[in-house]
């Protein structure tokens, strides 16, 4: 028996005997890539023997879960047809060019109107107007991702709260959990740098840093406690603000794990549970099992994710990959979303949907070209796959950044790709056993931990469960005011009275 099913099995025994908790969990954020992380949590609660509530716009009915599972599912709020009307975009494509800040506040857009359009619907109007609520859930679990509203549930239920960072990190974090960011060496998310920052990139970093905290405290917050207040006013005496609710977290799932995020301060309640949706590899279906065991000199695996579709580039990137592939030894695999794709060379393989994990397990396949989405990394860096970024949005750039640093990834943009720059890049990766290596080892790094990613989430939601939401977890920071966290009080102080405090010493 391996270490980590006896790991497992211990686990279980210590607390997966007895009646399971009952577990509301209110995912409210239409964007499929998340659920990789948010389903794998949900199969395993029940799997565990725990009843789950699981609202989403995402259905699992189809995999039979159990008596166990109840599905309150929500319609599809579309945030691309939204944003593509904000931003007169015709494709996520498009997104390459969205500037750092507003693409900051694009997520909170998008976070807001999915909360807005969650709270109004009628299953969830149940579940806000129900009797006895009390004593009908031992947790809420949510995901934190701009869908605070989702916290209030919590708040009328009365039960602790664990929230799941789909994303991994956000500097905003600082204030929610009470500790504070060292500017100087932990990057905003949406900036395009490692730790290791030039002066211009820190001051960048802290200008950005002090804009999105201004932004939530005078904009964020009062347009969720808006929405928030006209969905539980008529309910409650006096509704609780976004910054009352979120002192309730118990804990925090940050899907992060060294080496793909550096090292940075984090709280008791901060737990790092980053590839937990990965699993142990399945056979492939046949026709791609045979298209990769029979390359000779190894196969590219090319996929943008769910969101950014290669079938929306225009025919002239579209011939640049078709070009360079035509000239590879190797096999491309490639997840194209429309059904044909023109002058198709012998080598690659086109197809709408693939098994992404069980691909990149493949001993065959040698690079990854991708976006740089964090799940996309998490499973690349597992399987030991050197990448090949081509980031669009988001925390893409950063996530491709860190693999360049780290020595097993190479960077294209997008917007002035050519067949001269993706051979060459391709070439380096494919030619250069530097990379394997330094992949290798990040490999090594990101399986080597005390427990198994998923048993952390299940142990500390069962803690946070048994020790009543773990309040010895919170730091008091969250209960400052922000002229007492930053001590600002005392500076004004030492500045206005420094020969009385002097005097003390």
């Amino acid at each position: 028996m391996k270490p980590s099913t006896i790991i497992r099995f211990i686990i279980l025994l210590l607390f997966g005997h007895g009646e399971g908790a009952r577990i509301l969990a209110p995912f409210f954020l239409p964007v499929r890539s998340h659920f990789m992380m948010t389903n794998a949590i949900i199969r395993e609660l029940v799997q565990r023997g725990h009843e789950v509530t699981f609202i989403t716009p995402f259905s699992l009915a189809k995999e039979n879960l159990g008596a166990n599972y109840t599905e309150v599912l929500l319609p599809l709020y579309n945030t691309w047809a939204d944003i593509s009307e904000i931003m007169k975009t015709s494709s996520a494509l498009d997104m390459v060019d969205v500037p750092k800040w507003t693409a900051m506040k694009l997520a909170q857009h998008i976070g807001l109107k999915s909360t807005d359009f969650a709270l109004a619907q009628p299953e969830i109007q149940k579940l806000i107007h129900a009797k006895d609520k009390v004593g009908k859930y031992d947790l809420l679990l949510v995901e934190q991702f701009y869908n605070e509203g989702a916290l209030m549930l919590g708040h009328l239920y009365q039960v602790p709260v664990i929230s799941i960072a789909t994303f991994a990190y956000a500097n905003y974090f600082s204030q929610l959990f009470g500790f504070i960011t060292p500017l100087s060496y932990v990057p905003n998310v949406f900036l395009s740098c490692t730790d290791r920052m030039t002066l211009w990139q820190r001051l960048e970093n802290v200008v950005i840093g002090a804009k999105e905290d201004f932004h939530r405290e005078l904009f964020y917050y009062p347009a969720q406690d808006a929405i928030i207040k006209k969905y539980f006013a008529s309910l409650l005496p006096e509704v609780p603000r976004v910054k009352e609710l979120e002192r309730n977290i118990s804990a925090i799932f940050l899907n992060s794990y060294m080496p793909l995020t550096s090292p940075r301060p984090m709280t008791f309640n901060m737990i790092s549970v980053g590839g937990l949706h990965i699993q142990p590899p399945k056979r492939l279906p046949g026709h791609i099992q045979k298209f990769l065991d029979e390359a000779e000199h190894g196969a590219i695996y090319f996929s943008l994710g769910s969101q950014v579709r290669s079938a929306d580039m225009p025919a002239e990137k579209l011939n640049i990959f078709l070009g360079v592939f035509a000239r590879l030894k190797q096999r491309v695999l490639w997840k194209f979303e429309d059904d044909k794709l023109p002058n198709l060379p012998g080598n690659v393989k086109v197809e709408k949907w693939l098994p992404q994990a069980d691909i990149l397990a493949h001993p065959k396949v040698r690079v990854f070209i991708a976006h740089g989405g964090l799940f996309g990394m998490q499973e690349a860096v597992h399987h030991a796959v050197p990448v090949l970024g081509m980031p669009f949005y988001f925390d893409q750039n950063p996530n491709i950044k860190e693999g360049i640093s780290a020595g097993y990834a190479i960077g294209l943009d997008y917007r002035d790709i050519s067949e001269e720059k993706l051979e060459l890049a391709l070439t380096e990766l494919l030619s250069n056993p530097k990379y394997k290596d330094n992949m290798n080892r990040a490999s090594k790094i990101f399986r080597d931990r005390p427990l198994g990613a998923m048993d952390t989430a299940m142990y500390w939601i069962d803690y946070v469960i048994e020790h009543r939401g773990a309040p010895h977890l919170v730091a008091a920071g969250v209960n400052l005011p922000w002229y007492q966290f930053y001590l600002l009080d005392v500076v004004a102080i030492i500045k206005f009275d420094n020969d009385n405090i002097f005097g003390l010493l």
